[in-house]
Order: structure tokens, then sequence, then C-alpha cells
């Protein structure tokens, strides 16, 4: 009876070993979100979490983000309060993750993505705080010329 015991805390213990690999092996194969941010910017944070729930691993820069957004080509008309990179593109603003994933799996020939200010009912930008207020907003394509296009409407 004692064995019986010991082998099925053995098994328990490397089934609980095996299933605890499993997120180090997605967290490994999820794309990095590098960002840069004030280190005040609640929402901001609140962004990064949203990336981390959409399957995004995330490393954050909290020392502001007009350098970053300057050498990522991203025009200042359409700044917000963070920048981020993923996959070679930029990402400027509240830009939910759903068209983080489009932008990665479609490959446009472009700068990146932004959503320009921060309008209420983005991510980050959304929930309690804000009333569950949700403002009209759309997800705009930086192309290479400075230009942008509507990539998504939120509405």
């Amino acid at each position: 009876m004692q064995r019986r015991t010991l082998l099925l805390r053995a098994g328990s213990a490397l089934a609980l070993a095996s299933t605890a690999a499993w997120p180090l092996a997605a967290l490994a194969a999820a794309p990095m979100v590098e960002i840069w941010k004030d280190p005040n910017c609640g929402c901001c944070q609140d962004w990064v979490k949203h990336l981390n729930a959409n399957g995004f691993t995330t490393r954050v820069h909290d020392d502001g983000n007009n350098a970053a957004r300057a050498r990522l080509g991203v025009p200042d008309k359409l700044g917000s309060c963070h920048t981020g990179m993923v996959g070679g593109y930029a990402l400027e603003g509240h830009v939910p993750a759903r068209e983080v994933h489009r932008l990665l799996r479609e490959k446009p020939k472009a700068i990146g993505l932004a959503v320009p200010g921060m309008p209420v009912g983005s991510p980050g930008m959304d929930g309690a705080v804000y009333g569950n207020q949700r403002d009209p907003y759309d997800v705009l394509l930086v192309l290479a010329d400075g230009g942008s296009r509507v990539y998504q409407s939120y509405r």
C-alpha cells in the first residue's frame, strides 16, 4: 500500500511537471512586443496587460516613447502615450491585440499600426474606470511614406 501511494504521488508529480512546461513552451512561441512608455502612465500598463492576455510577451521600457516613435518612423501626428515594436512593425498607442495578430499574419508593406491619441474604449482605455464608455476610433496602417489608411474601424 505504501509503495502504491508513493508511485501515485510520483506519477502525479511527473504529470504536473509536464503540464507546467506547456506555458513555458507557449511563452517561447509568443510574439515579443517591446514597449516604450512613461513610467507613470496607468493606461499604458493596462495595454501591456491586454497584450499579455492575448498571447503576446512584452518587454517594457519606462523611459518615454518620443525617441522610439521617431526611430521607428511613426509621424508625430499619429502619436500616443506609448510605442511598441513587434515583428519589425511599429505599434503606436492603444492598438487592439486582434489587429496586431492580423498585422503579423498579413505582413503588409508598412511601418506599422497606430491608434492616435487615447480614445476611450480602446484597450487600456476601457473598463469601469471609464464608465464602460466606448468612443469610435480607427486603427491606422502607417505607410512607408508617412501617410496612413484605415486598417480597422471600431464603432
